[in-house]
């Protein structure tokens, strides 16, 4: 799953589950939440790396040679909100060659009093991401969601640390990866999913994105898009898959905010005329939808959403949205799939619109086991 996604966003914020594993969950179905973190943080070895994509994501270990183009970009760059000292990340180094890998806790402590989440860290902390960023230390695995920092000579096969590709072979290896996921792409597609305009990366050139495309081996078709069809990229797999009858292959599931299918909000309302919101950020009194909304995704299209958290063994659906009546039976399904796989053994709707299809929803939900 994770290399046709090539990427899964990590984030602090958790439900009904944190978000990379909402991502397989919704792949997936409902494979045990331990399996899924033993399959991205495997005890046999590494497997995945955390690194700048779309986000801080999991990627593949494999990936790690055409991440070289962003690691050598931001050291170009230089350091940004946080500043720390060259003799400060030397010490952490050494620290890391001496004594092992270690969360930064273990390294000296991650923060420092007296100010908001995300400016608060230690100097310990901030020379470690800075490492990270740059590629001198790396993080493969994680314990009790803490980053655990080593050096990539240590956990990096040798044959990964020797290539080196150029900055156009990595940027068609990315795009190719884009072109997996999405299946087609247009230019700004590819430049949202994996930040081509960010994390140190400055790519706005279509002429560029066309080369690399090409050369990553996807073939050039045209969609719909405002006023005039837009040139887009597809991948052969996927026009092979749709040509041999792949059309109709869906899950029904709650999407994860974070979700790479649905984190660029212009291609979520141009493919599925959805208008993604998060709003945990935003003050309670004046969200729109709520603090965690999980669009519906049933027959391939988004039929709804909802907005859940989690009592003892009950999964509340603080709001419910439903497009239209005969989506009501796959939201009852998604609600009572996802509340068994966190281990609740009820569901609690709260409000529904249409407030007309709040009975036949719980009505639904009974049919699936919960009340």
């Amino acid at each position: 799953m994770l290399r046709r996604l090539s990427a899964v966003q990590l984030d602090t914020i958790s439900v009904l589950a944190r978000s990379h594993e909402l991502v397989a969950y919704a792949r997936l179905g409902p494979v045990g939440r331990d399996l899924v973190e033993r399959a991205y943080w495997p005890a046999s070895g590494p497997a995945t790396f955390e690194y700048w994509a779309h986000a801080m994501c999991i990627l593949p270990l494999e990936d790690w040679p055409y991440y070289g183009w962003r690691r050598r970009a931001i050291t170009a760059r230089g350091q940004r909100w946080h500043q720390v000292s060259e003799k400060t990340c030397d010490e952490v180094l050494a620290r890391l060659r001496d004594e092992g890998p270690m969360t930064a806790t273990q390294l000296g402590g991650a923060k420092t009093a007296g100010q908001w989440w995300g400016w608060n860290w230690s100097e310990v902390k901030i020379a470690a991401e800075w490492l990270l960023d740059t590629g001198r230390a790396v993080c493969v695995r994680r314990t009790s969601w803490r980053r655990v920092y080593d050096l990539p000579e240590r956990v990096v096969p040798q044959e990964l640390l020797d290539h080196e590709p150029s900055d156009a072979e990595c940027l068609s290896y990315l795009v190719g990866t884009v072109g997996r996921a999405l299946g087609v792409a247009t230019h700004a597609d590819f430049i949202e999913y994996q930040r081509l305009g960010g994390h140190g990366l400055h790519v706005r050139d279509g002429a560029a994105l066309d080369i690399a495309a090409e050369a990553a081996g996807l073939i050039a078709v045209t969609v719909p898009g405002g006023k005039r069809p837009v040139r887009a990229w597809a991948d052969k797999d996927a026009l092979g898959w749709l040509a041999g009858g792949g059309r109709g292959m869906h899950r029904t599931a709650l999407l994860s905010p974070f979700d790479s299918l649905i984190w660029d909000r212009k291609r979520t309302e141009r493919m599925f005329g959805y208008r993604h919101l998060f709003e945990p950020y935003v003050p309670k009194a004046k969200r729109e939808r709520g603090y965690f909304t999980m669009p519906l995704i049933a027959g391939g299209r988004i039929a709804g959403w909802a907005d859940p958290a989690r009592e003892g063994k009950t999964l509340i659906a603080r709001n419910v949205f439903l497009e239209k009546a005969p989506a009501v039976a796959p939201m009852a399904r998604a609600l009572a799939e996802a509340a068994q796989w966190v281990g609740c053994d009820n569901v609690r709707v709260e409000r529904t619109e249409p407030a007309a299809l709040a009975q036949p929803l719980v009505s639904a939900l009974s049919g699936f086991g919960v009340s």
